[in-house]
């Protein structure tokens, strides 16, 4: 790992979108640069443009559809979400879960577009079926932890620690991020000693008066 990772997923917060989400764009490029770590954001489907364009920060899409381009009105295509500038995209999101087969198809169409795929998963059996559709990364994230304010990291380290050797065991090349409850420095700096790239999190950022002072805590022990 040259850097760790952090990704910020802005999901459809009201302050996750228009100048707000600028706002914390303009935070993660700024500590980025400070701290040496990498820290890219997931918008709104339509801040991808603008954000990867505007900011040098990794961007990803929250979703992609498995589809190619044709007949699919309302779907998300992976062609479109490449074009707009983006790096990645989240599949599989506890928020917008996915059948097998649809997670399967998606991370192809990543792949033939040159997507970065970030796989979530919930369980250490589903990481270590994630890795063996070979993602770029599986983001490991207990569901019961997500928005509470209790970190995965404290809350259960255990489930970090056995997914990494599980998703090791099957694909050593997938890295692994984990999420749900992300709040601090601290619990950046467990889950990176535990073996993950890095960490997925949401509302601590996003819903902070001040993202950037967030950010700086996260990447404070790295």
């Amino acid at each position: 790992m040259l850097s760790p990772f952090i990704l910020v997923n802005l999901k459809t917060y009201k302050e996750g979108i228009g100048s707000s989400a600028h706002r914390i764009a303009a935070a993660a490029e700024t500590v980025g640069r400070e701290s040496g770590a990498v820290i890219g954001i997931a918008p709104s489907f339509m801040e991808l443009h603008p954000m990867s364009h505007h900011y040098e920060i990794p961007v990803y899409a929250q979703h992609i559809d498995g589809i190619s381009p044709g007949a699919h009105t309302g779907f998300i295509l992976p062609e479109s979400v490449q074009l707009a500038g983006a790096r990645g995209t989240l599949i599989n999101h506890s928020e917008r879960r996915l059948t097998l087969a649809d997670i399967d198809a998606s991370v192809q169409a990543a792949r033939r577009t040159h997507l970065e795929s970030v796989l979530c998963t919930n369980n250490v059996a589903t990481s270590a079926a994630a890795a063996a559709l070979s993602p770029d990364y599986v983001a490991i994230e207990p569901p019961e932890l997500i928005g509470s304010g209790v970190s995965v990291s404290r809350a259960d380290p255990g489930i970090i620690e056995r997914s990494v050797n599980a998703v090791r065991q099957v694909n050593p090349d997938v890295r692994v991020l984990t999420g749900a409850g992300i709040q601090s420095g601290e619990c950046v700096k467990i889950a990176v000693d535990l073996g993950t790239e890095g960490v997925l999190l949401a509302s601590s950022v996003v819903k902070a008066e001040d993202p950037a002072a967030v950010l700086r805590d996260l990447v404070s022990l790295l």
